[in-house]
């Protein structure tokens, strides 16, 4: 770990300390501002209970650009929803968390790129893929459980082609505890690395990123991820998110991903494994039990867009705890029914679920969600 911080510390130097002198500042400043509002209602049913829900799930604003000089651009995005915000705690002093990403990017070659601020961190493709470009009205239970969300670090990424064949591999360093921590740093460091590899050459306008096939690839197209994520002494309960807990465990994630396109069809699979150092389960005097997430995920969809831009789709999401943990497997069987009218920008999605916790009884879940981004 002392070699991979020195060597992010030695390219730092270079690309701030030695290398922005030499850049002509010849380009005037940019910036491109956009927005999306998500209205999301959901209608939930367990036994004879029933529940339903209103809301805006989603309101963001974001500003995208260049400085005086061209080889650095920026990134800021902002949540206006509730949901957004998240919980009060004390570490952000208890004030709404607006800020989703703030991150500085520097150009230091054709091919590789050094970001500093706080954005997603290289996990599970499904938390990269924004949350205005799913398949699904929003994304599965492996992502909720294990991913590894935002964080504030510095991060190198470099696309490559070895014999034809195209990648990219991602490392970051970042604090640990999320995002908008303003007090200290309550573990060790999150150490991350990600490889992806596209067998049969780059997707049509990113669609690696994005759900469902809406370019309507006319080759076979391919995507392979692989992202591990040392988190040395995590004091939250999923690593980078949830309760800070009385106790650190170092935490070890692995997630293996792939997407599929082919000619309006789409397949998009993810795993997950989540371990501790120690067991992930303890007691505290005066509080009780408490807990780290530990476990494994999977999760399976496909869908099929047809050609009047109504796309049916399937997700298949297992969730199985580590047995220290005392807590139910989980299996979630989703239908979606999605109408593109401007692709991403403006839709309406719609999905229907039923979710097998333990031996209870399944609950059913209907959501219903319009998008209008802009």
């Amino acid at each position: 770990m002392n070699n991979f911080l020195l060597f992010v510390a030695t390219a730092s130097f270079l690309c701030f300390g030695g290398g922005v002198e030499a850049q002509s500042i010849s380009s005037s400043p940019s910036m491109k501002f956009s927005g999306r509002i998500q209205s999301l209602a959901t209608v939930t049913m367990t036994g004879e209970e029933m529940e339903s829900n209103f809301l805006v799930r989603r309101a963001r604003l974001k500003f995208q650009g260049t400085t005086i000089n061209p080889k650095f651009t920026y990134k800021l995005e902002l949540g206006l929803s509730n949901r957004d915000h998240g919980s009060p705690i004390p570490q952000t002093k208890n004030s709404a968390r607006m800020i989703l990403d703030a991150v500085v990017q520097y150009q230091m070659g054709k091919n590789t790129q050094l970001w500093f601020g706080q954005t997603k961190l290289p996990g599970n493709r499904e938390r990269v893929i924004s949350s205005s470009k799913l398949q699904f009205v929003d994304r599965s239970l492996l992502n909720s459980k294990y991913n590894i969300d935002r964080d504030m670090g510095v991060q190198l990424h470099h696309k490559f082609e070895l014999g034809g064949l195209k990648g990219k591999a991602v490392v970051s360093i970042s604090q640990g505890e999320g995002r908008n921590i303003t007090t200290g740093n309550y573990g060790g460091f999150d150490y991350t690395g990600r490889i992806e590899l596209l067998p049969f050459g780059s997707f049509t306008g990113k669609g690696d990123y994005f759900g469902s096939d809406l370019k309507r690839e006319e080759n076979p197209k391919l995507a392979l991820g692989l992202t591990y994520d040392y988190h040395d002494k995590a004091s939250r309960q999923r690593g980078n998110t949830g309760s800070f807990l009385s106790e650190t465990r170092t935490l070890s994630t692995i997630f293996a991903d792939l997407m599929f396109k082919y000619q309006g069809l789409s397949i998009m699979a993810e795993y997950a494994v989540k371990s501790s150092d120690q067991t992930p389960v303890f007691i505290v005097e005066g509080s009780g039990l408490e807990y780290f997430y530990t476990g494994t995920g999977l999760n399976i969809q496909s869908g099929y867009l047809f050609d009047n831009n109504i796309e049916l789709a399937l997700r298949y999401t297992s969730i199985n705890p580590e047995d220290v943990l005392g807590k139910d497997d989980i299996s979630m069987y989703t239908l979606g029914v999605s109408k593109y009218l401007d692709g991403h920008k403006l839709k309406v999605q719609s999905d229907f679920s039923i979710i097998n916790e333990g031996l209870g009884d399944p609950t059913l879940m209907g959501r219903l969600q319009f998008e209008l981004a802009f």
